[in-house]
């Protein structure tokens, strides 16, 4: 890399999820169409519509660049990549940068045909057993999307470091990931390194929810630029992760290792402030 390199950042990474599809609407549709065929219903490419329109009063707002840019990752899943073609509806082409079909952000796997009685049992023991570790019989856990969502997240760093978006600087870009609900929710849990717990917190995306990280003043990503504290609360989020979301949207670009005493203290809620303190509390039980 030249000495005079300088990474641009995108203004925005949106996350969103795709329309309803048939498998919401009704769950047998998973014993006779496999999970990566299951369509949109008519309300979810409504939906999808209305994500689109959205988005772009979102990202043409009034303190954005008039010159803003677009590049999208989908899901391959027949769901995504309709809710992408009608999300496209509210855009022109000269305003799209790309489009990439990306495999790492599928849904979970939860196996093949679904039998629809015994995905009931299933589902409650992993209420019972937790959503993050428990495996699907012939699936993935939230664990396995999460290994997978890594890969993708190194990928999407070096694409943005090296500009193989083609990314002009004079625009503002934004990335929009059409996922899944619980892929969505992972590629946060990685992002912002919340623990296995804060994920269990989270709440699903709604149909053609959208969750917008937008660049702070300081350079770090921050869900508490463009929402409020109330959504986050409703998503799920802890007073603490909400803390640190809008820390986050002043913080200077790295600076998150200086200010993780709520991490440490997740994990070590007794530990002494200082070396004397522990001098002094050896004192007390020796004498």
């Amino acid at each position: 890399m030249p000495p005079d390199h300088k990474t641009i950042l995108p203004k925005r990474i949106i996350l969103v999820r795709h329309g309803e599809s048939q498998g919401n609407l009704d769950t047998a549709a998973y014993t006779t169409i496999p999970d990566h065929q299951i369509p949109l219903t008519p309300q979810g490419i409504i939906q999808a519509r209305g994500a689109g329109d959205h988005l772009r009063r979102v990202i043409s707002g009034d303190s954005c660049s008039p010159n803003w840019r677009l590049y999208f990752y989908v899901s391959p899943y027949v769901r995504t990549r309709s809710t992408l073609r009608e999300i496209g509806r509210s855009f022109s082409k000269k305003r799209i940068i790309g489009v990439r079909e990306e495999c790492r952000i599928r849904e979970q796997d939860f196996g093949n045909f679904q039998v629809q009685e015994r995905m009931k049992v299933i589902k409650e023991t992993r209420e019972r057993f937790g959503r993050f570790c428990y495996r699907f019989p012939e699936g993935e856990s939230a664990a396995d999307v999460f290994d997978r969502v890594s890969s993708f997240l190194e990928s999407l760093w070096r694409d943005i470091d090296m500009n193989r978006l083609h990314h002009d600087p004079s625009n503002d870009l934004n990335l929009i990931i059409v996922s899944h609900g619980l892929t969505s929710r992972v590629f946060l849990m990685k992002w912002f390194k919340w623990t296995v717990e804060q994920f269990e917190r989270l709440n699903n995306f709604g149909n053609c929810e959208c969750r917008v990280m937008q660049l702070g003043d300081g350079g770090e990503y921050s869900l508490a630029v463009h929402h409020t504290d109330e959504e986050m609360l409703e998503w799920g989020l802890s007073p603490g992760m909400i803390a640190d979301q809008k820390w986050r949207a002043h913080a200077n670009k790295g600076a998150w290792n200086d200010h993780c005493f709520w991490y440490l203290d997740s994990f070590f809620d007794n530990l002494a402030d200082s070396d004397d303190d522990n001098v002094d509390k050896e004192g007390e039980t020796n004498s």
